[in-house]
């Protein structure tokens, strides 16, 4: 068994739809987001590293070039022919219609992506976005909206200086969804304040308005930011690995089955990390939660009463029932 027989995962989601290996490949088109550049805040939320920041997308290598790097690392590893592009970095909505029309184009003219997966924030997905965004779903191209909400307390947002709160995520998903745009939305465990119950009421509020796809991360101190200051100065204390194991278990059990999990944990490079140290090994954290529902004998979905269509869903593996 393996962590696709329990949770519904994105990899193997594109395998039984496209009949074969689909990657991601991430874009930085060198946006910024309006927490940064002073139209909502400065400095961004208190866990996002500023060094990392390009501030102008046309001294960064063009799309395409992206491309053609991250299509040679993924020919040496797994040898896939099909890529949808990850506008990843920042927020990649926040500009004018006509420019993010261009950067798109430029990612859909490569022959071999068949999609686009564009993470925003909650907040700058106006309708003229949207509608273009739909447009190339019209077109036949898979499309993601990816909206990095976190939490659904605005407490925990405002704690950390994210800059909008739970109605401009309502809102917006809201307006995706009457477009057919396909959702995917992040949440973080271990905030600051919150506990198992705050990541458990996030995830329902979620599932409450409709979503596609998850994206689970756990809270790392990294250098650079005000969340590094707060962990030195003892003001917060970064999630335990057997807790993250457990709460994230408990968040795939509750969430049905044809939602789509794009990913269950988040990784940092160890130059920049500083705590917790579990959050550079990956595939620890993936064979964690792989055999906390194995200890479980559960499953995603296991305590929903979630129906695809009108048939019960039972808990056989994924590999053998989510087709």
């Amino acid at each position: 068994m393996a962590l696709p027989d329990y949770v519904n995962t994105f990899g193997q989601d594109l395998l039984r739809r496209y009949g074969r290996r689909v990657h991601k490949l991430a874009i930085n088109a060198g946006f910024t987001c309006p927490n940064r550049d002073g139209s909502k805040g400065r400095g961004g939320c208190s866990f996002c590293n500023n060094a990392s920041f390009n501030p102008n997308a046309r001294e960064a290598p063009s799309v395409a070039e992206q491309i053609e790097a991250g299509r040679r690392v993924i020919a040496r590893r797994t040898g896939a022919k099909r890529f949808i592009a990850y506008f990843q970095a920042y927020t990649n909505t926040y500009a004018d219609v006509e420019y993010l029309a261009r950067l798109y184009d430029e990612a859909v003219a490569e022959p071999d992506v068949v999609g686009l997966s564009v993470g925003t924030r909650p907040d700058c997905v106006p309708d003229q976005v949207l509608d273009l965004l739909a447009d190339y779903q019209a077109r036949g191209y898979e499309v993601w909206l990816e909206l990095g909400l976190q939490s659904a307390f605005d407490a925990s947002l405002d704690r950390v200086n994210r800059g909008h709160g739970f109605g401009e995520y309502r809102q917006a998903v809201r307006a995706a969804r009457l477009r057919g745009l396909a959702v995917c939305t992040h949440l973080i465990i271990g905030l600051p304040g919150e506990e198992r119950w705050h990541a458990l009421e996030s995830l329902e509020r979620v599932l409450e308005l409709g979503v596609d796809g998850l994206k689970l991360h756990p809270l790392h101190v990294v250098k650079g930011t005000l969340l590094a200051n707060q962990w030195r100065d003892g003001e917060y204390q970064t999630l335990g690995f057997g807790d993250y194991l457990a709460i994230a278990a408990d968040m795939i059990e509750r969430t049905p089955r044809d939602v789509v999990y794009h990913r269950v944990t988040g990784t940092c490079s160890p130059d920049i990390l500083l705590a917790p140290g579990w959050c550079a090994k990956k595939w620890a954290v993936l064979n964690g939660i792989e055999n906390e529902l194995r200890a479980r004998r559960s499953a995603q979905g296991a305590l929903t009463s979630c129906r695809r269509g009108d048939n019960p869903v039972t808990l056989q593996p994924f590999s053998q029932n989510c087709v």
